[in-house]
């Protein structure tokens, strides 16, 4: 398989930058790609079957190849084939249960192999996963489902990485006292091996999780509810090798559509689902974009003038928090103020202070649940931040950084619409989510380029 190491600072010998000169309209069209919030736990979920898996339409990107070569570590047998988007994996020989901690760092994904390795072999440990700085995002829900299930889950005294061990997993009724996503295909996954029925109430109802879930029944699981708050999974004894494709990517389209309307441009998506974008067109054509829909391909055209609109980050269906950046960028060019709230991670508005930096009006500040005293809850798990961004604005280049992967996609669509040149650093975090970012918007007319820094 092809070197499966992930862009990270640790292993870049040169820096590179994006350079970014403003003010071309994105014109053409553009095809989407696998959603790689899809193929992350589809290739984890590999790890429940000795028999072959063969997952179409995989974006190659550092993130699914870091998946890949922890697969391999842990003694999976892969095969990657960026040019066909295909990946073939074979868990017959799996020889150890812990995840090495220089992957696990790299990225929050590789804690879903916890769930597939805890119901087919009973143990897994692991670290605490890296991935994007977007403040807490626990793994109390997995842990949480696994010990009402029956494991048993040791903290290290460092509290930066967990062992979990059992016997054998058995069904139980598991509330979640937030629908993460990752949470609940960790738990979708361990459930498929369990003895008895479990049931996930407040489960994510991202389209993801229902690709995925529809993945492990053709795998021969026995889901029912998914897409909805409440999933149930009756255990089996085995599962089988499965062939399957990945769904577009909402994320992505989502990206190169708000791309089109801020730079007052005109782009066809190709392989969309109408259904998942339904929150970023809604908000679209509030805003006073052009948005059309046939079958599979969306057009979006910007008209030049925007409306100020609020924005309010829920999961699906709501508006999805990995969009709010990019959006953000659309709200500077809005006439008058628009509000935008952020209520899954505590810490993604920090991107603002590169937007600032371009020139625009942001104020953020942070809001907290009222606990029993009148008093704001500082210390709370799930509170938000509201952003409130003055416009239209116009933006001039600066050298920015990508803070992550999708601050760092709005840092870019920043650049094109505003003055000068933008220099865009630390974008490896780019390739964690973007598949050939640069040069698909540069089949649109952008004047964008990748170099040494």
């Amino acid at each position: 398989m092809a070197s499966t190491a992930a862009a990270a600072p640790d292993n870049q010998t040169v820096e590179r930058v994006i350079r970014i000169e403003g003010g071309v309209p994105l014109r053409g069209s553009v095809t989407i790609g696998g959603a790689k919030n899809a193929a992350l736990p589809a290739l984890a979920a590999t790890l429940l079957t000795p028999e072959e898996c063969v997952l179409h339409n995989v974006p190659d990107l550092a993130d699914i190849r870091t998946m890949c070569a922890l697969l391999e570590e842990l003694g999976a047998e892969v095969e990657f084939e960026p040019a066909r988007q295909r990946v073939r994996v074979r868990a017959a020989r799996v020889h150890r249960t812990d995840a090495p901690a220089e992957i696990v760092r790299k990225m929050r994904a590789s804690f879903l192999v916890a769930g597939p390795l805890l119901a087919r072999f009973g143990e897994t440990s692991a670290t605490t996963p890296g991935g994007c700085q977007l403040g807490a995002r626990p793994v109390d829900v997995d842990v949480r489902g696994f010990r009402q299930m029956g494991a048993e889950v040791i903290f290290d005294p460092s509290g930066t990485g967990i062992t979990a061990k059992t016997q054998t997993l058995h069904g139980a009724r598991i509330y979640m006292d937030y629908p993460s996503h990752t949470g609940t295909e960790n738990l979708l996954m361990a459930a498929t091996l369990a003895a008895g029925t479990t049931r996930i109430v407040n489960a994510s109802c991202e389209p993801e999780i229902v690709f995925v879930g529809s993945m492990l029944n053709r795998m021969g699981a026995r889901i029912s509810g998914l897409g909805s708050p409440i999933i149930t999974i009756e255990g089996v004894d085995r599962m089988h090798g499965v062939s399957d494709t990945i769904l577009p990517d909402r994320l992505e389209a989502g990206t190169f559509a708000i791309g089109a309307a801020i730079t007052g441009g005109e782009v066809t998506l190709r392989n969309v689902r109408e259904a998942d974008m339904l929150p970023v067109t809604a908000k679209l054509r509030e805003a006073g974009a052009e948005v059309w829909m046939d079958e599979d391909r969306m057009m979006v055209r910007g008209t030049g003038r925007f409306k100020a609109l609020e924005i309010q980050t829920l999961p699906f269906p709501g508006f999805p928090t990995d969009l709010q950046a990019a959006f953000a960028v659309l709200m500077t060019q809005g006439e008058g103020t628009s509000t935008l709230i952020e209520r899954v991670f505590e810490d993604r508005l920090r991107y603002t202070d590169q937007l600032r930096a371009m020139g625009a009006e942001i104020v953020v500040e942070k809001f907290a649940p009222i606990g029993s005293d009148g008093q704001p809850r500082l210390d709370a798990v799930r509170y938000g931040n509201r952003a409130e961004i003055t416009g239209a604005t116009p933006l001039s280049g600066a050298k920015v950084r990508c803070l992550d992967i999708r601050a760092g996609a709005g840092v870019v669509l920043a650049g094109l619409i505003a003055d000068g040149v933008t220099t865009v650093c630390d974008i490896y975090h780019l390739e964690r989510g973007y598949e050939r970012f640069v040069e698909r918007l540069q089949s649109l007319s952008a004047r964008i380029v990748e170099q040494d820094a």
